[in-house]
C-alpha cells in the first residue's frame, strides 16, 4: 500500500489545529464552568439535553454517555419539544440546551422552559 506524504502531513496538520483547539479552551473555563458542573452535580430530577442539527447529535451522544454513567438523562429534539414534549421537564431537571449560534429553536425554549418551572415549583411548594 502507497503512502502519500501529503496525506500524512495533513493528517499532522488537523491534529496540531485540535490540539491548539484545547489549548485555547483552557482560557474561557470560568466561574461559569464550576456552576455547570454544580448544578449537574447537584441535579435532583435529570439532565434533559436538547439541541437542533449538529449540536442535536452531539446532545443525543452527551445524553447518552450520561445516562451509562448513571446520571439519569434524556434528549428532546428543540423544535419538537413545543409540541409536547416540554411537559416531560419537570422543575428538579436540569436542561443542558447545545446551540452553535444560539440563535436556533433552542434559545426560543427559554420562556416555555420557564413557565414550566414556574408551575411546577408553585405546586410543589
Amino acid at each position: 500500500m502507497k503512502t502519500n506524504l501529503r496525506d500524512i502531513e495533513y493528517g499532522k496538520d488537523v491534529v496540531e489545529i485540535e490540539v491548539n483547539a484545547l489549548r485555547n479552551l483552557i482560557h474561557h473555563i470560568d466561574n461559569n464552568f464550576r456552576k455547570a458542573v454544580d448544578l449537574i452535580i447537584k441535579c435532583n430530577g435529570r439532565i434533559v439535553v436538547t439541541g437542533i442539527g449538529k449540536a442535536g447529535i452531539i446532545g443525543q451522544k452527551i445524553s447518552a454517555t450520561l445516562a451509562s454513567t448513571g446520571t439519569p438523562s434524556y434528549w428532546i429534539h428543540s423544535s419538537e419539544a413545543k409540541h409536547g414534549d416540554l411537559g416531560r421537564v419537570v422543575a428538579e431537571d436540569v436542561v443542558l440546551a447545545l446551540s452553535n449560534s444560539g440563535e436556533t429553536e433552542v434559545t426560543q425554549l427559554i420562556p416555555f422552559l420557564k413557565k414550566n418551572w414556574r408551575k411546577d415549583y408553585c405546586n410543589n411548594r
